[in-house]
């Protein structure tokens, strides 16, 4: 497991703005000016309500982290979610769920007696 891309990647997901681009990523509606590449980053300021260089600088965190893809379209970058850099983050947390779930449930004692009824 590469830790720094995993912290790096959970530090992305930790600040409310990144998740909200996120989940606008995941939920976009037609009518934004989105293509096969994703949407557009001048979506991204409207929705969040940001300023275009705080918006950049949480996608390029979130591109850092490999959540996201980003695909510049002239003056304008389009972003698209990751489901590679998802899946990875999901991977993590299931590693360490099944890791502390085993961990929790400790096999019985090979040398316990059962009780009689």
């Amino acid at each position: 497991m590469d830790f720094d891309m995993e912290a790096a990647r959970f530090k992305a997901l930790g600040d409310p703005h990144r998740l909200r681009a996120l989940h606008f990523l995941a939920t976009a509606t037609p009518a934004c000016c989105q293509g096969p590449d994703g949407v557009c980053a001048c979506d991204l300021v409207t929705h969040l309500g940001l300023a275009q260089p705080t918006v950049s600088h949480h996608m390029r965190l979130l591109t850092d982290a490999g959540l996201v893809t980003a695909t510049r379209r002239g003056r304008w970058v389009h972003y698209a979610l990751s489901p590679a850099g998802l899946q990875d983050a999901q991977a993590t947390l299931g590693l360490l769920q099944g890791t502390a779930s085993a961990r929790a449930s400790p096999a019985p004692s090979p040398t316990a007696q059962p009780t009689p009824a």
